[in-house]
Formats: structure tokens, C-alpha cells, sequence
């Protein structure tokens, strides 16, 4: 008898092996898929997390305030007086002087252009009355007479009309050897005299007494200037020869510090002493 050995189903056990083969696929095309995922957010997420990092500042960041935001209106406006301003103080005292010969400077005030002066305006005033008297004369002259027209100290009677200044100016009041009393105005940029005319309203006692108020103040105004800023640092924009509540003769001088506040201190005409000090914080 023969034996007949069983065949074996090789084609069942072929199907069967490739069924666990892609079952194994789909197990580790899933496993890469979430994995791929996973890494995909973990890059999308820190790439938000590093732009909201950089926005973070930007957002908060705010520009720092400029100097001149914590000024006030009036330290404001002698800050740009000041930084357009050439011609100092001790220039302009000699530039005054030099226009009227033998004189001396009992007043001098740094101004803004554009700004009115009384004294700049009363002059402008004389000049324009004493030009229509001229032209109402007999005589029909539109030119002031010569000889007898000229004031004692040289300076004609009848100045023509001052220049408008585009810029900062002196305007100074000084008094001749006699006592007369003239104003100066000088460009504070080029150091130019713009005007300079003679006060039509002074009798001859006015000038008496003018003349020995200058003989008693023994401290030059650059003296005064000097032993006030001595007292407060900073640069000097006016200076006024004047008495104060005792009658006692004082420069009084007033002095724009570094904070732009303004200083005026009161200096003893005859000593140089310092007799009083206020501060203007406006």
C-alpha cells in the first residue's frame, strides 16, 4: 500500500502572509502620519509663540517724552529766545554805548521779535509827530532844520522810521553826559544798531536827577551782571538801574538759568552786594 503525503495549501498561507504584511503598513503609515502631524503643530506652534514674542515689545515699546514736554509756556519761550539769540549781554552793553557818544546804560531787556516796546513805539511816535510839524511848517520843509533841530548830544531830532527786526533784539536806554536819555535797539543776531533816538519828553530837572543816579552807581552794568550770576548761574537777558523798597540804588538783573526759570537778583548799585534774589518758576 501506498502512502500519499497530504499537499500542503501554499497558496492560502501566501494570502495569509500578505494580509499581516499590509496590516503591518497600515500600522506604520498611521504611526508616521501622526507623528508628521505632531511635529507639524510643534513647529507651528513655536512659530507663533516666537512672533507674539517679538510682537510683545513693539506693542509696549512707547517713545520717550522730549525735553521741552515738561516745559512750561514761558520756559519754553525763553528757550528759543535764548538759542536764537548771537549777541550777549556784555556786546550789547558796549554796542549801546558806542551809539551815543559819552553815554552809559541804565537799561537793556532782550526781546522777542515781533514784541512792542513802549519806548521803541513812544520814539516812533516822536518820530512821525515831529515829522508832520516839519511838513505843516511855513516853510512847507520836509527835512528838520538844521543849526537850532540838533539835539545837544548830536543825535538827530527827527530819526527816520527803524527797520522792523526779523529776529531777537537789545532794546537799551542809555543817558548821555548831560543826562539825556536815548534808546538803542540792536539786532541781537548781527549786533547791528537798528535805531537809535533821543526821548522827546525830558525837561531839564529830569535830566539833573538822571545824571546823578548814573554818578552814584559807582558798579558798571557789567559789574552787576556779573555778581548776579555769581549768585544764579545762567545767562543775564535784562538789567535795570533802579531804587528799591529801602530807596536804595540797585541794579536789578534778571537771569535765565539752565532749567530756563527765571532768576532776577538785586544787586547795590554803589557796593556790588547782593540785597535781594527771586525766582520765577513760570
Amino acid at each position: 500500500m501506498t502512502y500519499d503525503p497530504r499537499p500542503k495549501n501554499t497558496g492560502l498561507l501566501r494570502a495569509h502572509r500578505l494580509r499581516a504584511a499590509g496590516a503591518a503598513c497600515v500600522v506604520l503609515t498611521a504611526a508616521l502620519l501622526t507623528g508628521c502631524g505632531q511635529d507639524s503643530g510643534s513647529t507651528s506652534t513655536g512659530t507663533e509663540t516666537s512672533e507674539a514674542a517679538r510682537a510683545v515689545p513693539e506693542r509696549t515699546t512707547s517713545p520717550s517724552p522730549s525735553p521741552s514736554a515738561s516745559l512750561t509756556k514761558d520756559q519754553e519761550k525763553r528757550k528759543k529766545l535764548l538759542a536764537s539769540t548771537k549777541i550777549t549781554f556784555d556786546k550789547a552793553v558796549t554796542t549801546a554805548e558806542g551809539a551815543v557818544a559819552g553815554s552809559k546804560v541804565i537799561e537793556l531787556e532782550l526781546k522777542g521779535p515781533g514784541k512792542s516796546d513802549d519806548d521803541t513805539d513812544a520814539s516812533a511816535s516822536a518820530s512821525a509827530s515831529a515829522s508832520a510839524s516839519a511838513s505843516a511848517s511855513p516853510s512847507g520843509a520836509s527835512s528838520s532844520p538844521s543849526g537850532s533841530g540838533a539835539s545837544p548830544s548830536g543825535a538827530s531830532a527827527s530819526p527816520s522810521a527803524s527797520p522792523a527786526a526779523k529776529g531777537p533784539e537789545w532794546v537799551a536806554a542809555v543817558v548821555a553826559k548831560d543826562g539825556t536819555e536815548h534808546t538803542v535797539r540792536i539786532d541781537a543776531v548781527s549786533g547791528k544798531v537798528l535805531q537809535s533816538v533821543e526821548d522827546p519828553d525830558q525837561d531839564a530837572q529830569e535830566k539833573t536827577r538822571t545824571a546823578e543816579r548814573i554818578a552814584k552807581a559807582t558798579q558798571t552794568p557789567q559789574q552787576a551782571a556779573k555778581a548776579a550770576t555769581t549768585k544764579a548761574k545762567g545767562t543775564v537777558t535784562s538789567l535795570d538801574l533802579d531804587d528799591n523798597d529801602k530807596n536804595v540804588l540797585i541794579w536789578s538783573v534778571d537771569v535765565v538759568t539752565k532749567d530756563f526759570n527765571e532768576t532776577t537778583v538785586d544787586i547795590d548799585a554803589a557796593s556790588g552786594s547782593v540785597t535781594g534774589e527771586h525766582v520765577d518758576d513760570d
